[in-house]
């Protein structure tokens, strides 16, 4: 596994982002882990956060995009720090925009803030992570009722690789809907991986009880 998959998995433990133990779901599930970037609150986490995202972004796509679009809410953090890091990293100076939850019918009008989308624009579309796929779907319908635009990708921080009602992974089935790119920084295989009975701060997160409860959730739910 390349070190920054490593240093962003122990970043997501330290900041009380990645966590263990018996939780429920939106869906009902009840999952021995738990991923809240709810948690990401500092201005060095997000920093640090949009870095990870511009080294997965960059290195899956390069530089053939120019604009991010970041759903609100949690997307909009996220667009902010990953462009900010793009051009501190990269040099690569791309736009940033992001939708309201409702449209607005005064001042400046309509649900886009920032960047205003035009024939040409090829989008990554950045968010935390992806579970019944709305967002996405919700993204998609405001970005291609322009003329020309393209979606290039998705970026997520963490594929949870459960499977959806259509057998896929809800990142494997927007990738197909939408023939478009899936990027995301680690997988739930890398963070088992990584973690298990590996100690982080002295604290042994994913031992073999955890393991065995995570593998068993994972037969139920999880994609190959």
């Amino acid at each position: 596994m390349v070190q920054y998959k490593q240093e962003f998995i122990e970043f997501m433990v330290r900041s009380q982002v990645l966590t263990f133990g018996s939780f429920i779901t939106k869906s009902g599930r009840t999952t021995p882990y738990f991923i809240n970037t709810g948690n990401y609150k500092t201005g060095r986490q997000i920093a640090t956060l949009g870095g990870f995202y511009a080294v997965a972004i960059r290195e899956r796509l390069g530089s053939e995009f120019n604009v991010l679009f970041g759903p609100a809410y949690k997307g909009i953090p996220i667009a902010v720090s990953a462009a900010a890091a793009l051009f501190e990293k990269y040099g690569h100076d791309v736009s940033i925009c992001y939708n309201r939850k409702e449209a607005k019918d005064h001042g400046e009008g309509g649900n886009i803030i920032g960047h205003k989308l035009s024939a040409g624009d090829r989008i990554v579309i950045v968010d935390d992570v992806i579970t019944a796929g709305t967002s996405m779907r919700e993204s998609a319908a405001l970005i291609q009722s322009v003329p020309g635009v393209a979606i290039r990708a998705l970026a997520v921080s963490v594929d949870r690789m459960e499977k959806g009602p259509s057998g896929q992974s809800a990142l494997a089935e927007a990738a197909a809907t939408y023939n478009i790119e899936a990027v995301t920084i680690v997988t739930i295989n890398d963070i088992v991986l990584h973690l298990h009975n590996r100690p982080i701060d002295g604290v042994t997160l994913i031992n073999d009880a955890m393991k065995t409860a995570i593998d068993e959730y994972r037969a139920k739910y999880g994609v190959a």
